[in-house]
């Protein structure tokens, strides 16, 4: 029983001494590996090291031969830009200076048109000048009192009708047979006896003006169409106005604008 005990105790020491040397020689086998896969990366390391450096090498004459070429392309760039600025400046300055001599002729052209034109206007003007038409200055027709004024938008009382009536003219008072005179340089457009004005004269003047003289005595002194001048003697005061017959001697007188009654008032000086 002794010898199978100790059998088997052989057996185990057997198969732990076989184990651990598998167990080493794993284990060597392992570090050799090591070993050499270390050593295979050191190489790999300073080829690499290699490479950069002569890729260093390499990107330094590539970029000593890049900036040869671009200097010379610069150099290349400059030089066309330079042309073209110039060729750009002198276009611009002929041009300029075209547009300068154009538009000087041009001036020159305007201004001696103009020059002929105001010419022209100014002999155009001259010769045929039309002169100013002198403001009339109406003088009163006769000296005396204004016994009756324009009543146009009032009316006044009428001792010949015996009623309120309109009063389109002045009544100037004066003896009978006074001398009546033109208040203002003109034409006789007309003598006639007038149903209710009596013997009257119508001067008619320019600017669309006529002055009317009624209630005549005469008229002896003008004919129709003559001229007359202002102050010049036309007729004498009567009483032969039907609608102011009850009223004392006087000249019934009007001033019209464009066939249209006025106050004489505003006329008179």
């Amino acid at each position: 029983m002794r010898r199978e005990i100790r059998r088997t105790d052989k057996d185990i020491s057997d198969k732990i001494i076989m184990y651990a040397g598998i167990g080493i020689a794993i284990l060597a086998i392992i570090v050799l590996a090591l070993l050499l896969y270390s050593r295979s990366l050191n190489n790999n390391a300073k080829d690499e090291t290699i490479d950069f450096g002569q890729l260093a090498k390499m990107n330094e004459n590539n970029i000593q031969d890049s900036e040869s070429a671009s200097t010379d392309i610069g150099k290349s760039v400059e030089e066309s830009e330079n042309e073209l600025n110039n060729t750009i400046n002198e276009n611009s300055t002929n041009t300029t200076n075209n547009i300068f001599h154009n538009t000087t002729n041009s001036t020159n052209t305007i201004r001696n048109t103009t020059k002929a034109n105001n010419s022209a206007v100014t002999t155009q003007t001259n010769s045929n000048v039309i002169p100013e038409k002198e403001e009339l200055k109406f003088e009163l027709p006769v000296d005396g009192e204004i016994v009756r004024e324009f009543a146009k938008d009032n009316r006044i009382y009428s001792e010949t009708l015996q009623e309120w009536t309109t009063h389109l003219g002045i009544d100037i008072k004066a003896e009978k047979a006074t001398v009546v005179k033109a208040a203002e340089a003109g034409i006789v457009k007309s003598i006639k006896n007038d149903p209710r004005y009596g013997l009257t004269i119508v001067i008619e003047h320019s600017d669309g003006f006529q002055t009317l003289y009624a209630n005549l005595l005469t008229s002896e002194f003008v004919v129709e169409g003559e001229k007359v001048e202002k102050g010049q003697s036309i007729g004498t005061i009567g009483n032969t106005a039907v609608f102011e017959v009850a009223d004392e001697p006087h000249l019934h007188f009007e001033i019209l604008k464009d066939s249209i009654q006025v106050d004489p008032g505003i006329y008179l000086k």
